[in-house]
């Protein structure tokens, strides 16, 4: 490998296998792209992030280059300050631009390609990276494992999942590279600023590593996290390099260079929200980079203070100057401190809203091998290796390497999204272990190849001096000596072989993926946000303008939109649309949150919340009714969660096996809920018809274990459970509960101020069983939207009904009991706009009373006959 022929075409073989790795990387991430020419394009595209990502686009292309850093379209009645950056959006709207993809499919064609490209091209930064830490062989490995790795980093960038993760994990490995790579001169051309000639270029790696921070931040502002790593690393740096007799002059420099064009970047880009919170653009920004500065400064003053007084008085230095600059910003700045202290605990911290989002969920030891693996172990064995050559080298890029591995480490550990930024250091440590490895038995393996194939080559061996024929014995003397140490050969084939099946495994996931087609489009939302668009009134607020959160306020017309935030960009990019809550979690906690919304029991409360949200139209859907119930619950009262409305029991199995399993089961609270009324009996009034009545035993199991179950009348039932657990023993007790969501175990009230306007045409109870007992609804669409209404006012006493058909064809009968006198009905039996009509009129069960309700009536709240 080291023959004259092979040097003169080293670089060239490089960049071939860089561009293999690279278009692999591509193609494998593009496999996706295959169903577009048998499906609508915007079935392709993941539903939270990536098409909120696409509206920024249509509306940055419709103002190029102008960036919206307030957002009108979501989050009503307030609107948003939006913390994403503008670069990946820049990036694609450009391409859009200059490929002439205007339209809605042309503008999703372009963007969709721009993560796996940018994907691509972290294999020439990974070998760039690998490369300065630890030589060639690190570089290649390096980037090979990024080409292969999957988990979040291939997941972001995927074909479908436009997503700006991917550009975040590019621009601050960049950023890592130059950083590392200014380091890596000054430490072996140290300026010294009484030298001038020793600047100029540790001053241009240091504008090009402010640079590469720069577009880092203008991607998200939790670039920041890369300046809490600088900064660790640059304390450690100093004291280390005051104990070895190093001067910092060239942290100095870095520093000051690449931090003063960070913070000088928001004289141009500009701060876009009050505060000092540091996942938005603030102040705290600019601030944190000067104080790094500034921090840099004085540690380099200490060192040169404290140069010849010893070790001992250095380190009481640092410790006094730590517990001084802790409390006067604590003292000084207290807002800065405490946003400081916050942001630390948010990012590296949990809390129970965290489990309801499934990328702010911590990391399990599971959830780590599921997606990388023997890479793990590649990754472990290089963080060790590090750790030695840190400590034989002394080199200070080792260093930022390693600090930058353990915070990234820490980071996803508490947050399993962070695993897009785990791929990088994943990449580079087990790039530098095998590399190592690879390195430190080349010569052995060449030796035994070589050994291998003279033992196999017929004729006679000839010394090189005189050509003589050598003995036989002398021949495989020599060969022997050749072959070197066969251990070594033999842990390069091991360490090479847990490479191969790491990358099959990783490789053959990626292909199992993108092959299944990966995302799709949800088609009951889709259908019902693109009826929404069509059929209901438009707010008012110009979808492509881009507005000054100062100036802009909502017009007369204006409505919100409410629903779970999961759905809150499909809102704003399908229906154009504002919706009140969106996947920021904004809009979600609070009294006046999503979560009260459709949690709370009381319509008036709800009514509260509509008409300071603004609530014109509500959309709710079957994973709102059950698999997300929980999250609803826990965001509406995280100490209780969702134990008030469902409880897992385990039921014996049949044939008196002695097994049991688990069911979930409703509880009185849970058909009370806005969500459950809504969706489950479309608003009417639902009566309780038969319940279980059931006793468990808590002592034996993790879980409640029934020993008597009972179908009875509801109010038996409940009778028969408060007798018992009056005088229950411990950890006994009987329940009135339910195990279908159809069947409440008490009366449920109506609502009057919800009317359905549409459902979507999936039925999701089509394969329920012919023989369904009497009453029990058989037909449930998977998406409805209601519209919240004054409603018309009916006097009367009783029970008032009307049969409602809907826009799919369903029919069912909405029933309402009156209070005081008096019935507020959400349906109008004459010139409704929508699909769902009544069948006739309105009647008063037992009397033979029947009325007509105008549109109008119900608009206006006004008195029927």
């Amino acid at each position: 490998m080291d023959s004259p022929g092979f040097m003169r075409y080293r670089k060239y073989l490089i960049v071939i296998l860089l561009a293999a790795m690279a278009l692999f990387m591509i193609w494998i991430r593009m496999l996706p792209s295959a169903a577009a020419g048998t499906t609508d394009i915007l079935n392709l595209v993941g539903s939270d992030d990536p098409m909120y990502n696409l509206r920024q686009v249509e509306q940055t292309i419709q103002n190029f280059p102008a960036y919206s850093w307030f957002e009108a379209m979501t989050l009503y009645p307030y609107g948003q300050v939006i913390h994403w950056g503008p670069l990946f959006i820049w990036i694609i709207s450009a391409l859009c631009l200059a490929l002439g993809a205007t339209t809605r499919p042309g503008i999703i064609s372009v963007a969709l390609v721009v993560p796996p490209v940018m994907a691509g091209l972290m294999v020439p930064v990974m070998f760039l990276l690998g490369k300065k830490v630890s030589g060639t062989m690190a570089g290649l490995f390096s980037a090979l494992v990024i080409a292969v790795v999957s988990g979040q980093f291939f997941f972001r960038s995927l074909y479908g999942y436009l997503d700006h993760h991917i550009a975040e994990v590019l621009f601050s490995t960049i950023f890592i590279l130059c950083y590392t790579w200014a380091l890596s001169y000054v430490r072996e051309h140290p300026v010294d600023f009484s030298r001038r000639q020793t600047l100029r270029i540790p001053l241009l790696l240091s504008v090009s590593s402010g640079i590469a921070y720069v577009l880092g931040l203008l991607v998200m502002p939790t670039m920041v996290l890369f300046a809490f790593i600088v900064a660790i690393t640059t304390f450690l740096l100093f004291a280390w390099g005051f104990f070895r007799g190093i001067r910092g002059d060239s942290l100095l420099l870095l520093n000051t260079v690449t931090f003063g064009i960070a913070a000088a970047s928001f004289l141009v880009f500009g701060v876009h929200k009050e505060g000092f919170q540091f996942d938005y653009y603030t102040l705290g920004h600019p601030l944190a980079y000067l104080l790094i500065i500034l921090g840099t400064a004085v540690l380099y003053v200490l060192g040169r203070i404290f140069r010849e007084r010893g070790n001992g008085q250095y380190l009481a230095g640092l410790a006094g100057l730590f517990v001084v600059v802790i409390g006067f910003f604590a003292v000084a700045l207290p807002g800065l401190f405490s946003t400081f202290i916050a942001s630390i605990i948010q990012f590296f911290g949990q809390n129970q809203l965290y489990l309801t989002i499934q990328e702010a969920r911590s990391w399990t030891i599971a959830d780590a091998w599921d997606s990388f693996g023997l890479g793990l172990l590649l990754m472990a064995a290089g963080l060790i290796l590090l750790c030695i050559l840190l400590w034989k080298e002394k080199r200070d890029e080792h260093l930022v390497v390693l600090v930058w591995s353990l915070v990234i480490i820490i980071a996803t550990w508490q947050h399993i999204r962070y695993e897009y930024y785990f791929a990088a250091p994943l990449a580079l440590l087990s790039g530098l272990f095998v590399g190592w490895i690879a390195g430190w038995g080349w010569k052995d393996i060449s030796s035994f190849l070589t050994a291998e194939r003279g033992e196999r080559r017929d004729g006679p061996v000839t010394d090189q001096p005189g050509g003589k024929q050598k003995g036989k014995k002398q021949a495989k003397q020599e060969r022997a000596a050749r072959r070197r140490d066969p251990v070594k050969v033999g842990v390069v084939a091991v360490v090479l072989l847990i490479l191969c099946i790491f990358a099959y495994f990783q490789v053959s996931y990626e292909l199992r993926v993108a092959g299944s087609g990966a995302l799709r489009m949800n088609p009951d939302w889709r259908e019902s946000l693109e009826w929404m668009e069509k059929n209901t009134p438009d707010p008012g607020v110009d979808y492509y303008r881009i507005y000054q959160e100062d100036t802009f306020r909502y017009p007369p017309e204006s409505y919100g939109v409410m629903s779970w935030w999961d759905y809150g960009h499909l809102i704003t990019y399908i229906a154009k649309r504002i919706p009140n809550a969106n996947p920021f979690q904004s809009g979600v906690a609070g009294e006046n949150g999503a979560a009260a919304f459709f949690m709370t029991s009381d319509e008036e409360r709800n009514s509260a919340i509509a008409e300071t949200l603004g609530v014109r139209y509500v959309m709710t859907d079957v994973e709102m009714d059950i698999g997300k119930f929980w999250a609803m619950a826990t965001w509406f009262n995280t100490s209780a969660g969702i134990s008030p409305y469902t409880e897992i029991i385990l039921v014996p199995g049949q044939g008196g096996t002695g097994t049991y399993s688990p069911v979930e089961m409703y509880e009185a609270p849970y058909f009370v809920t806005m969500i459950s009324r809504l969706h489950n009996f479309d608003g009417s009034m639902a009566d309780a018809k038969e319940v279980y009545y059931v006793e468990v035993d808590e002592t034996r199991a993790a879980y409640p274990v029934v020993t008597k179950a009972l179908a009875m009348d509801p109010q038996a039932a409940r009778e028969a459970a408060d007798t018992y657990n009056r005088d229950a023993a411990p950890g006994k007790r009987a329940l009135v509960i339910s195990p279908d969501i159809r069947i409440p175990v008490g009366k449920v009230p109506a609502l009057r101020h919800y009317r359905l306007v549409h459902e979507s045409p999936t039925n999701i109870l089509a394969k329920a069983p012919a023989n369904a007992s009497e009453g029990l609804i058989t037909d449930m669409r998977y998406v409805k939207v209601f519209e919240y209404v004054p409603g018309a006012r009916i006097a009367g006493e009783g029970t008032i009904e009307v049969d409602v058909v809907t826009n799919t064809g369903r029919e069912f009968t909405y029933r309402q009991e009156s209070r005081n006198g008096t019935f507020i009905v959400p349906y109008a039996t004459t010139g409704s706009p929508y699909g769902v009509r009544t069948k006739g009129k309105y009647r008063i069960a037992g009397t033979g009373r029947e009325f007509e309700v105008p549109e109008e009536a119900v608009l206006q709240g006004l008195p029927v006959g």
